[in-house]
């Protein structure tokens, strides 16, 4: 068994694929229409695991749902560079960090994307 993908809605898909691609970087490897109407993107970085962003401009549903989603966590080079970035350039809100995760064995902060889900920054050390 492996894991695919993760799925989340999301309430404005632009600018959904402009945080995950243009500042994190990741690629937009397919998209398509499923049968329930709802625009399909998915998002990878360099292994096969995938993101999928869900949008449909008549769902009701709040976003996101905090007590049954904690976060994504995306590998970085420095997370305090990548940390000062983010905030400056999308105006991402610091949930914590950055700081050093000694269980981790990593320099780690938690950001939020534009639709409010949490993003961890792994700074993974030798």
């Amino acid at each position: 068994m492996d894991v695919l993908h993760s799925a989340v809605w999301v309430s404005d898909m632009e600018t959904t694929l402009a945080f995950y691609v243009d500042e994190l970087g990741l690629e937009k490897t397919r998209e398509f229409v499923s049968g329930d109407g709802a625009r399909n993107v998915f998002v990878a970085g360099e292994s096969d695991t995938e993101i999928q962003f869900k949008y449909d401009p008549d769902r009701e549903e709040p976003l996101p749902a905090p007590t049954v989603y904690d976060h994504v966590a995306i590998g970085v080079d420095d997370t305090d560079a990548e940390v000062e970035r983010l905030v400056e350039e999308t105006d991402c809100r610091l949930r914590r960090g950055p700081l050093t995760s000694d269980g981790a064995n990593a320099r780690v902060a938690f950001i939020e994307d534009p639709n409010g889900y949490g993003i961890e920054l792994v700074e993974e050390f030798d």
